[in-house]
């Protein structure tokens, strides 16, 4: 019993008390409202295209992907069958799963479980009991890093544990499937990153396979695999949580965004910040193109779903050789037509409804993943990375430099005539659509919380109005574009400086849900528009 956690303990204890009839409960009386307000959608693309050894390929890739997933429940959660095994209500395990455990990730991780209690911040990277200072007087030099766990010894005191000890068993699985899947690729760039993506799982250097992943150029397969995001940790913001993601590129979308590439050095030096804030010259290795996504596991698949990548995360892969920028077509059209036109339809002016365009969507999430490429990644003043500066505040403010900066690039790159045809009311009515729709992810999601700042700094410099008479909103194009500019220079200039202090002040001053906009989005809600996707996915939903 020494090695559950206390949240484990409180649940295996109330089992026990419990009869067979008697499992888990609901603690919320709206339910299966939450469970239907997630649009199923099948993860489905054309593979007659693929030879028989990328099909079997693929079969071993999907292991891999299950094996994060399962990983990733051991870092949200724990052992995911002490809670699924003694659950009776069908919409109730449901919501567990796209939950991935028992806390609402898009109601600011509001226990939905009868006897469960908070999320603790720091899932199950550290200890429920450890504080910060505990954790800042720990002495060992990996405490911080992506790729450990913090846990108590049987003397209670504290002990940094990596991941390729942690999850020995796991990781040694999946490196051998990596390996065996990568004798099977047809692209010598995608064998060598499967390589070394499996040394990598069994070291915790993923540097050298990050380098690799930016080298491929001709495969038609992608696998985004292993931890990677630290969104999960809300304590410090220090650890990876495991994910996959298996793409299937689409060759004709992905030949019409390479163009933007080149633009990169030129888009950093034009930032609208002073230079100081923009010494870092992305690679010239970054390019963007476009995929269908046919499977999700872990971190990605938890709530919300990521409609586009931007990676590697490590600003010496990205300065060395940028990153790479992946739009998830399939995904991010079933958003657009699932969520933002009906969002659309309800609250934005309808003469400004014109406006709303799928290919608007794509360049704002584009010209977003490309963002995050740009600025600064280590301080200006040395206080070391801007993820390490701005500890747990970091990713909402990362996710809202990137937002209001891919609308920055898209005007920028219009005035420099390389948008042809390009009528900016379309990004810009579109982007507040958008807003709508994200910022019902909540404050505890890195990107809902991006939302609610640019909606209040919208609001403070008049971008928009609201209509009282039938509760829309309208965009006021000159304003928004001096906001967007003005928003864009203040979160810049903050990851320069690394200003832990300004960086809490905006996400508590501006991160917040208005009374007038809470209501609004109830009205989302009561008219039953989906607050996001979820999968049918999987080997035999593509064919296999």
């Amino acid at each position: 019993m020494k090695n559950l956690s206390a949240l484990f303990i409180v649940i295996v204890t109330m089992l026990g008390c419990q009869s067979r009839q008697n499992r888990l409960e609901p603690a919320i009386p709206n339910l299966k409202q939450r469970v239907d307000a997630y649009q199923t959608v099948q993860l489905k693309t054309d593979i007659s295209g693929l030879s028989s050894a990328q099909k079997e390929m693929l079969s071993l890739l999907f292991e891999v992907a299950n094996i994060m997933d399962e990983l990733f429940w051991q870092q949200a959660w724990g052992d995911k069958n002490i809670l699924l095994n003694n659950i009776k209500d069908n919409d109730l395990k449901r919501y567990v799963k796209i939950n991935y455990g028992p806390w609402d990730r898009l109601n600011n991780n509001e226990p939905f479980i009868k006897g469960i209690g908070p999320k603790p911040a720091g899932a199950r990277f550290y200890p429920e009991d450890m504080t910060k200072k505990e954790f800042q007087q720990l002495s060992n030099h990996n405490k911080g890093s992506l790729y450990t766990v913090i846990e108590r010894n049987d003397q209670g005191k504290l002990v940094v544990i990596p991941y390729s000890q942690k999850w020995k068993k796991e990781l040694t699985k999946a490196s051998e499937l990596l390996l065996e899947a990568s004798e099977l690729a047809e692209s010598e760039g995608f064998k060598r990153y499967l390589k070394e993506r499996a040394k990598a799982l069994l070291t915790n250097d993923y540097y050298k396979s990050d380098l690799a992943w930016m080298e491929m150029k001709d495969n038609l397969i992608d696998f985004v695999v292993g931890p990677i995001e630290t969104y999960e940790d809300g304590l410090m913001g220090a650890k990876a949580a495991f994910e996959a993601y298996l793409l299937i590129k689409d060759t004709v979308w992905s030949a019409r965004l390479n163009h933007f590439a080149q633009f990169l050095p030129q888009l950093q030096k034009d930032l609208p910040v002073d230079d100081k804030y923009k010494t870092e010259m992305p690679g010239s290795d970054s390019d963007l193109n476009a995929y269908d996504v046919i499977y999700y596991a872990g971190d990605c698949n938890a709530g919300s779903k990521t409609i586009a990548i931007n990676l590697p995360n490590d600003p010496d892969v990205q300065i060395k050789k940028g990153s790479r920028k992946l739009q998830l077509k399939n995904s991010m059209r079933a958003k657009f037509d699932q969520i933002l036109v009906p969002i659309s339809q309800l609250l934005i002016d309808p003469d400004q409804r014109q406006y709303i365009d799928f290919n608007a969507f794509f360049e704002n999430t584009m010209f977003h993943e490309v963002a995050h490429g740009l600025g600064i990644k280590t301080t200006i003043n040395g206080k070391g990375t801007v993820r390490e500066a701005l500890k747990e505040t970091a990713s909402a403010i990362e996710e809202g430099k990137a937002d209001i900066l891919g609308l920055y690039i898209i005007t920028h790159l219009t005035e420099m005539g390389e948008l042809d045809n390009k009528d900016l009311r379309t990004n810009y009515v579109t982007f507040m659509a958008s807003i709508f729709r994200s910022v019902r992810f909540g404050a505890a999601s890195a990107h809902g919380k991006a939302n609610m700042i640019r909606f209040n700094y919208f609001l403070e410099k008049k971008a928009f109005t609201r209509n009282p008479q039938d509760g829309t909103y309208k965009v006021d194009f000159e304003k928004m574009k001096e906001a967007m500019q003005q928003l864009s220079k203040e979160i810049l200039v903050l990851q320069g400086e690394g200003d832990y202090e300004k960086a809490k002040r905006m996400l508590d001053e501006l991160g917040v849900i208005t009374p007038q906009l809470k209501k609004d989005l109830d009205r989302i809600n009561d008219a039953n528009i989906p607050v996001d996707i979820v999968f049918e996915q999987g080997p035999k939903v593509i064919g296999l």
